[in-house]
């Protein structure tokens, strides 16, 4: 039976060397699988807690290993616990799920991580519990878990949607949205050529690989703390996926031109886009005033967008922000289930709901029609998401060229995914990138 705690928090011991990484492990599991948090945000709040960045990297690690076998897991507990854990237990739950983690997954040293997580308990306040993770983590290492069936992870709903839309892909897309995804770079190219920046890696002993597909992309086999990465701080470098690095090449908007980045936080597109052609006009939108931050953080780190403009609205209240005068390009990189990058938000498939696709389809369809507004003849609309759902991606763009007559799909290359009516879909791990979609609309003069 599972006590209440009555115990005061034991400080020191969460002093001992990877004690606190657990006690925060065990906290942000709890806020995402108990109270609906989103695992970015608890892992951005919780990182920083953290001085050494093998710790922030293992904490990372716990939470990413917990959630990707948290069927496994919830199994275990269900079978070993007298009862189950309820809401006030939430913070030993995520404790012994990230044990768990520590044991299956990342195959810890099992004295190590038994020592630190049992300490942990104590500095949750949970001394009478002690004994019970002892407990339940040595029958964990005794006995081990279910074999990982990559399945159970996702609802059944999201399921059946990914085998409806895509039949002949669907067990690679479920296996690749459950394995950790590898570091990409963006070389900043007002700073160094990609080739340049290679050689500054070899220096530094990490080994990188070009990647034909975007011409500013590098991928470590092997991911490295981004401090250590050579001039980081100053801007000579991002981490950006490979699918986000190619928004850049398929919106491609001339020299000098007035581009608009209409959902634009964190700010890595917009930077790209200035780091290619530092002459562009841009305005970057986002509705989340506290976004911003983050957006003029990464223009001034890249050392772009001295001349960017960045503004808190609705992107689809066009009266509320435009001043009339037409973009030549337009990126809508819209709000989405997120389903491509499962791998790099595993909560996703734990808090996604089938009504959650239908109220995102029409926030997509609502920007895609204000936007196209602002939009000059000739001019190029990118529409992109990191979904893997028709509904967002093709069936979205076929119902808008159905009731915008001045409308014209654009075909991109093979190098941007699969094919889906004229438009480009990469499923997720495919070239080692997110799953992305594009569809690249020119807008026709039909006066």
């Amino acid at each position: 039976m599972v006590d209440a705690p009555t115990a005061p928090r034991d400080k020191g011991a969460a002093r001992q060397p990877g004690v606190q990484t657990r006690v925060l492990a065990a906290r942000v599991l709890a806020a995402v699988l108990v109270r609906g948090r989103s695992l970015k945000a608890e892992l951005s709040a919780a990182l920083p807690r953290l001085d050494d960045s093998r710790d922030r990297a293992l904490l990372e690690a716990i939470c990413f290993a917990t959630l990707r076998r948290r069927h496994a897991y919830d199994q275990a507990l269900g079978q070993w616990l007298q009862k189950p854990l309820g809401p006030r237990e939430a913070d030993l739950r995520g404790l012994l799920m990230a044990g768990f983690a520590q044991l299956d997954a990342l195959q810890l040293p099992a004295h190590a991580a038994l020592s630190a997580t049992v300490d942990a308990a104590r500095a949750l306040g949970r001394e009478r519990q002690a004994g019970l993770v002892n407990a339940v983590l040595r029958r964990a290492q005794r006995e081990g878990f279910a074999p990982a069936v990559a399945e159970d992870a996702w609802p059944r709903w999201l399921l059946q949607q990914v085998r409806h839309d895509w039949p002949q892909h669907a067990d690679a897309i479920i296996s690749n949205s459950l394995q950790p995804a590898p570091l990409w770079l963006r070389v900043n190219r007002q700073q160094h050529s990609r080739d340049a920046y290679l050689g500054l890696l070899h220096e530094a002993g990490i080994e990188a690989l070009a990647e034909p597909l975007s011409a500013d992309a590098i991928r470590l086999p092997v991911a490295v703390p981004v401090a250590s990465l050579p001039g980081f701080a100053q801007g000579a470098v991002s981490v950006q996926d490979l699918s986000a690095q190619q928004v850049a090449d398929a919106l491609a908007p001339p020299a000098g031109a007035r581009v608009l980045d209409a959902c634009a936080a964190p700010g890595g597109k917009s930077a790209h886009l200035l780091e290619r052609d530092p002459s562009l006009q841009l305005l970057a939108l986002d509705v989340d005033a506290r976004r911003l931050q983050r957006i003029r953080e990464t223009f001034a780190r890249t050392g772009v967008g001295a001349h960017a403009q960045v503004r808190a609205v609705d992107a689809a209240d066009t009266a509320a922000w435009w001043d009339g005068r037409p973009f030549d390009a337009v990126l809508l990189d819209a709000p989405c289930s997120a389903t491509g990058i499962i791998r790099r938000q595993p909560d996703v498939l734990l808090h996604r709901r089938v009504e959650d696709i239908t109220a995102l389809a029409a926030l997509q369809a609502r920007l895609l029609d204000a936007l196209w507004q602002v939009l000059r003849p000739g001019g190029v609309l990118l529409y992109a998401t990191c979904s893997i759902l028709r509904r967002e991606n093709a069936e979205q763009v076929a119902a808008f060229l159905a009731r915008t007559p001045d409308a014209r799909l654009q075909p991109l290359a093979a190098a941007f995914g699969h094919d889906d009516h004229g438009c480009r879909q990469r499923l997720p791990g495919e070239q080692g990138g997110d799953g992305f979609f594009q569809a690249r609309l020119v807008k026709m003069d039909l006066a």
